[in-house]
């Protein structure tokens, strides 16, 4: 079980730049692949990101080339930087922690609680 808690969220205007926390409380997470997802309003929760624990990386083609993420393991921390966000970027971000990891909130175990952000036009 990890527990993690997201920081980081606000409101910003098109084009800026913003960084996403995630937090696991003292607990090691270096054997868990780590995941961002986003959820807007009225819609089903959309997969952003993951990171393995060797690193590797995934993005969803919407934020690819824009938003990268990153552990910290030493800090038990990953991150997730965002630039050049959009309007449609406006969600509740929400990170999570899985075995097997995956595009599939369902492949993963532990969730965060959420942190806003909200992109002007």
């Amino acid at each position: 079980q990890v527990q993690l808690v997201e920081s980081g969220g606000g409101l910003v205007q098109a084009g800026d730049s913003l960084r996403l926390s995630c937090a696991a409380s003292g607990r090691t997470f270096s054997n868990y692949v780590m995941g961002w997802f986003r959820q807007a309003p009225g819609k089903e929760r959309e997969f952003v990101a993951f990171i393995t624990w060797n690193g590797s990386t995934y993005y969803a083609n919407s934020v690819k080339g824009r938003f990268t993420i990153s552990r910290d393991n030493a800090k038990n921390t990953v991150y997730l930087q965002m630039n050049s966000l959009k309007p449609e970027d406006t969600a509740v971000y929400s990170c999570a922690a899985g075995v097997t990891g995956g595009v599939r909130p369902r492949q993963y175990d532990d969730w965060g609680q959420g942190t806003q952000v909200t992109v002007s036009s």
